[in-house]
């Protein structure tokens, strides 16, 4: 048997296995890209449609299968009429990951310099967004502002946003460690739930967290309430030791679990505000 023979015997004796963790793997991340981006109900509805066909193929319901076949074609143009927004969600999510490019985590004493900025604007009532960038790519986010590349300090941060200056109304985005630009301008939510009393800044780092993989840490201009927003969702109101409990874990490289919470520690994901 020549290394050739062997090297193949091998892959063939590791290929299934190979064949269904790669499946396993891919509906993982199609799941979990399916729950990010709202677009759950479709997958739960499609599911129903097939279990109802199922139903009258196994029992030969003549009538019942030849009613969902006339509305199939039907019901999928419908299907991507309705949920257009989140379809598009879900192929820019896959357009612009960069599956290569490691999370740029930030270090924990320039994010201490960030949280201290954010302590005192949340005093002064100043309102802020920073937006942290994951997985995708955000250079069209970044394009909108104005380039900075200057090192992180609560000092420079807080002379943005401390006076009403040009940049003061848009998104600062730290990525590589650096504030990369400031100004930036954030899509708005296209959700219907959210609390009448949010403002933009609220709608644009919710919007963020929807079509991106971001965490956006926000300072309420009106309460001075800080808040953060993740995984198509926003947490309103936290303390300055859950939002840097909640960005440590967070932004952690490549690492986006979460950790256990602690005796007599409160959870920022309890706390999730969309709805009146």
């Amino acid at each position: 048997m020549t290394w050739f023979q062997w090297l193949y015997s091998i892959y063939d004796f590791i290929r299934p296995v190979l064949d269904v963790a790669l499946l396993a793997f891919l509906l993982y991340k199609g799941y979990e890209l399916l729950e990010k981006t709202q677009a759950l109900p479709l997958v739960k509805g499609a599911g129903f449609l097939a279990l109802v066909y199922g139903i009258a193929f196994l029992f030969n319901l003549t009538t019942l299968r030849w009613v969902l076949t006339m509305i199939a074609p039907g019901l999928f143009i419908a299907i991507a009429i309705v949920f257009q927004p989140e379809l598009r969600k879900i192929f820019m999510r896959l357009g612009q990951t960069d599956f290569f490019r490691p999370n740029a985590a930030v270090h924990t004493g320039k994010l201490d310099a960030v949280i201290t900025a954010t302590e005192l604007l949340s005093q002064k009532r100043r309102g802020m967004i920073i937006v942290f960038p994951g997985k995708i790519n955000l250079k069209h986010i970044i394009e909108t502002g104005t380039k900075i590349n200057a090192e992180i300090s609560s000092g420079l941060i807080t002379a943005l946003y401390e006076f009403d200056g040009p940049l003061h109304d848009g998104a600062m985005v730290i990525q590589g460690g650096k504030i990369a630009a400031a100004g930036c301008f954030l899509p708005l939510s296209e959700r219907q739930d959210i609390r009448k009393n949010f403002g933009t800044r609220h709608r644009a780092s919710l919007g963020m967290a929807e079509q991106s993989d971001a965490v956006v840490l926000i300072v309420s201009e009106e309460t001075g309430a800080i808040s953060l927003a993740y995984d198509a969702k926003l947490y309103y109101d936290l303390s300055s030791a859950e939002v840097t409990r909640k960005l440590m874990e967070l932004l952690d490289k490549g690492s986006r679990k979460e950790a256990p919470l602690q005796a007599g520690d409160s959870s920022a994901d309890d706390r999730e505000v969309l709805v009146d």
